[in-house]
């Protein structure tokens, strides 16, 4: 679940073939990125086959155990004061990192084995004012790193960090900058000193909402080769950029700064080839300015107050390609000087939200080679097609939000190379004329329809490939024509106020691949019979999102689209008439369906039985769906499940029928799922929720109490099987353990060797049926009077041994406190437990102890080695001659006992 450790033996073997889940985190693949992307804003690379975000991040170490190896993308979002050395090496894969822990400093070596790692991101809270402590040597490892940002926190201005040199990006925002200069400092790198001889060089510096910067000291950046300074939301006047010392400089970003008039002589110092100075209060462009701006290809001026333009303007700047003037009060616009006939290279010009009323028909005579046309917000009431005469290879035109009321036939047959035309919200009264449009190479359309008193055929170029329609409600039902779209491939529909044939739309659009279907009622698109199916039969649709904005009062099985591979389905649920559908009533028959997004649907069951028609499912995407009770026939039906299952701001219900999903998720073998929010349970009506799902459950349910009954029998069961095994292993292992121990400490006291006084020269190991030979021969041989005996100080366990002693005990400090440890062996002793137990001990004193004592073996008769207990460890007994067996000849007992005391020794 959401919140369960990660299994730790599964996460060799991505990309997924099995499943698991895992704590605080989740887990997408790169081309699924768009169906969670609101999770993974920090590192939304959709490239990247494999992502991480983890959120509540506290213990760094245990937050990571639980993430995949093979990620490539990492977000970690929590609170951890520092980074510690390796933190990240058992990641050598990464590529993106971005850290919101609130860190405080890096410990050195804490980005060790990121070789791969492309980009590196440090952000915190926007002018915290938090100091981030890091190390010179902080990027060292990192040779492949092209972005750096820090957002957020503040340097040290004297940190002195090293940067690699294949940096490309580097970014400093919402930071405590106040003087460009202290980047100097920080990284000294970027400065070049009089030993330099190759000055570094930055795709990109971004110094963007740092509200403090309002300096930079002379020569600060000296020898730095710059592609783009940004100085967004930023207190710094752009004209003093060209005091930084820089060697190259070409685009420069000062938007909402304190830019009073264009920075004419920063962009002749550097020759500026793009300048964006939008949002300033600018108002006015002198003649002087323009004369310095002659290099630039691209200039922003959007809302800075301009109510006209300059004479000459596009004449002072022969090399623009790119210009920006939306937002400001341009009631009129003059670009063009006819008497000089002086010709632009402008190919983007947008215009929007200037309040243009009226457009003179040489507005655009001069911009012969211009692409893109951008006239949306304006008050333009008509378009006169000799507006357009000059403009031969316009691709795109936007007139979105414009009260245009009419427009002539053949409008736009001025533009043979118009491809994208955008008409919404505007007040076109549009004619059923075919030629109506004009436009030969027009094939995305973008169309609001107006209200009409009575139904009307709107007529449409035949060549479209992309279509967007806007048709209100309320309004009279308009028809389109022609009959066939050949080649539309994306087609959008919003609101209700369109009449379509739906019965034939395979005819219709044979080669649709994406549809919307946004504010509409699903009703208008499924039969009206008991089966409510979606009657839209298209045999090449790919994607299809429904967005019913909750006016639909029943389901509609979306079915019988044979290559359909993506289906969003949005606000299905009616808010005057709410119920509960299952997936199944939802979802048909979809063999090539991979991804599947549900959001405020209604649905409150979720059963193994829609996924039987779903084969091809892979994730499955669940939003603001409240009350989920999941079927337990998943459990059976797991190994055909998605590898995906998100249910992300949804809720489970706090009924028991979830109650099996806990251990079930646990053990999942082939699907990951998450389950983004903890949920609390109410255990009383009217009393605060504060139980976790699954703990309530756990409590409250009949089939979990029947788990803890069964639990906690097979665990006494268990149990009672173990006594015996572990009394065994008692008998067998601790005596060797305890024996080894006491002659080790010994030794280590320095009570072994040859230094030793012992208690008994002879232990003797018997068992009771051969008890009568001990007492009667080795008992008077060993211990009887010279010249008979030996005199010597026997252990026999039945005399000697202390009483209420343990055996065990005994037996061990017998043999320890012995000089020899003679054990007497037959077939009746190698079959009593004791008598194995005593040769087993003396045989791992013999072999262990670090001072071992004299082992002796007397057979009492012929015994096979495959009788001996550990052969292994006697046959070094064996092989030295330490033993001998007891003849049954008289004649051949002395030969026995003169072994026997040339053993034992003086």
């Amino acid at each position: 679940m959401g919140w369960h450790p990660l299994l730790p033996g599964l996460l060799l073997s991505l990309p997924l073939v099995t499943g698991w889940t895992t704590s605080k985190c989740l887990l997408t693949e790169g081309s699924q990125l768009p169906l969670v992307s609101r999770y993974f804003s920090l590192c939304s690379v959709t490239q990247l086959p494999f992502l991480a975000v983890c959120f509540s991040v506290t213990n760094l170490t245990q937050t990571l155990a639980a993430v995949p190896r093979t990620v490539e993308g990492l977000c970690l979002i929590g609170s951890v004061s520092s980074l510690p050395p390796d933190a990240f090496s058992v990641f050598p894969g990464l590529k993106i990192l971005a850290l919101n822990l609130h860190l405080t400093e890096l410990l050195p070596g804490a980005l060790r084995g990121l070789g791969q790692l492309q980009k590196l991101s440090f952000l915190d809270q926007p002018f915290g004012k938090k100091s981030l402590f890091l190390p010179p040597d902080a990027f060292g490892d990192l040779i492949s790193l092209q972005s750096l940002h820090i957002s957020g926190p503040c340097l040290d201005k004297k940190a002195g960090v090293q940067l690699p040199r294949s940096l490309q990006r580097l970014a400093v925002t919402f930071s405590c900058l106040q003087d460009v200069g202290e980047l100097a400092g920080m990284f000294p790198d970027l400065v070049q000193g009089p030993s330099s001889r190759d000055p570094w060089t930055l795709h990109m510096l971004d110094l963007k909402f740092n509200r403090g910067l309002k300096m930079a000291s002379p020569g600060s950046l000296q020898g730095l080769q710059l592609e783009t300074l940004n100085l967004d939301q930023t207190h710094l006047e752009a004209a003093r950029v060209k005091d930084l010392g820089l060697q190259k400089l070409d685009v420069l970003y000062a938007q909402s700064t304190v830019v009073a008039e264009l920075p004419a002589e920063a962009v002749a110092h550097f020759k500026l080839q793009e300048l964006n100075v939008g949002r300033n209060k600018i108002g006015y462009i002198s003649q002087e300015a323009l004369a310095s701006c002659n290099s630039l290809k691209s200039l922003g001026l959007q809302s800075t107050g301009l109510t006209k333009l300059p004479p000459g303007f596009l004449a002072a700047m022969p090399r623009l390609e790119t210009l920006n003037l939306a937002g400001n009060q341009l009631q009129s616009v003059t670009l063009c000087m006819n008497e000089t006939g002086d010709v632009s290279g402008l190919r983007t010009l947008n215009l929007a939200g200037n309040g243009l009323r009226i457009l003179p028909p040489a507005t655009f005579s001069c911009l012969p080679h211009l692409r893109e046309l951008m006239l949306q917000d304006n008050q333009l009431l008509s378009l006169e097609g000799q507006l357009f005469l000059d403009l031969q290879q316009l691709e795109t035109l936007h007139l979105d939000k414009n009260p245009l009321l009419n427009l002539g036939k053949n409008w736009l047959v001025a533009l043979p190379a118009l491809t994208t035309l955008s008409l919404l919200d505007t007040q076109i009264s549009l004619s059923p004329d075919p030629g109506f449009w004009g436009a030969q190479s027009l094939h995305t359309l973008r169309l609001k329809l107006p209200s009409l008193p009575a139904p009307s055929v709107l007529s449409l170029p035949m060549y479209l490939t992309s279509l967007e329609l806007h048709a209100s409600s309320g309004m009279k039902p308009w028809r389109l024509s022609p009959n066939v779209f050949p080649f539309l491939e994306t087609l959008t529909i919003k609101g209700r106020g369109l009449k379509l044939e739906v019965q034939n739309a395979s005819e219709v659009f044979p080669t649709l691949q994406h549809l919307s279907l946004l504010q509409n009622s699903l009703e208008t698109f499924c039969s009206q019979d008991t089966s409510n199916i979606f009657l839209w039969q298209l045999p090449k649709l790919q994607s299809l999102k429904i967005w019913g904005a909750g006016s639909n009062s029943r389901p509609c099985l979306i079915t019988g689209l044979p290559s359909l591979q993506e289906l969003k389905l949005e606000s299905l649920q009616s808010v005057a008439q709410p119920r509960s559908v299952q997936l199944e009533e939802l979802v048909g028959e979809l063999p090539q369906l991979r991804a599947l997004q549900l959001s405020g649907t209604g649905l409150r069951t979720l059963s193994a039985a829609a996924f039987q028609r779903l084969g091809s499912l892979r994730v499955l995407v669940l939003y603001t769906e409240k009350d989920l009770v999941l079927h337990d026939s998943l459990r059976e039906y797991s190994p055909q499940m998605p590898q995906y299952i998100y249910i992300l701001q949804s809720n489970l219900a706090c009924q028991c029928a979830n109650a099996w999903m806990e251990p079930w998720v646990k053990q999942s073998t082939k699907t990951y799922i998450q389950i983004l929010d903890r949920q609390l349970c109410l255990t009383e009506e009217g009393v605060p929720a504060k139980h976790p799902l699954f703990s309530f459950l756990w409590d409250h349910c009949p089939q979990t109490l029947e788990l803890k009954l069964f639990l906690a029998s097979s665990s006494l069961v268990f149990l009672l099987i173990a006594l015996p095994l572990l009394q065994e292993v008692r008998n067998l292992w601790i005596p060797f353990l305890q024996a080894l121990f006491r002659v080790w400490l010994q030794g280590r006291r320095g009570q072994g060797g040859e230094g030793k006084r012992f208690l008994f020269d002879v232990f003797v190991s018997h068992c009771r049926q051969d008890q009568g030979w001990v007492i009667e021969e080795l008992l008077p041989a060993l211990e009887g009077f010279l010249p008979a005996g030996l005199g010597l100080r026997l252990c026999l366990p039945d005399r000697d041994f202390e009483p209420g002693k343990d055996v065990v005990d005994n037996v061990v400090d017998s043999m320890v406190n012995s000089r020899v440890i003679l054990c007497v062996l037959s077939g009746q002793a190698l079959c009593s437990p004791r008598g194995r137990l005593e040769l087993r001990l003396a045989t791992s004193l013999f072999l262990a102890a670090p001072f071992p004592p004299v082992v002796l073996l007397a057979f009492l008769e012929p015994i096979s080695r495959h009788q001996l207990p550990g052969y292994h460890r006697l046959a070094r007994l064996l092989r030295r001659g330490d033993y001998c067996l007891w003849p049954q000849e008289e004649e051949r007992k002395d030969g026995f006992w003169a072994w026997l005391r040339s053993r034992l020794g003086p």
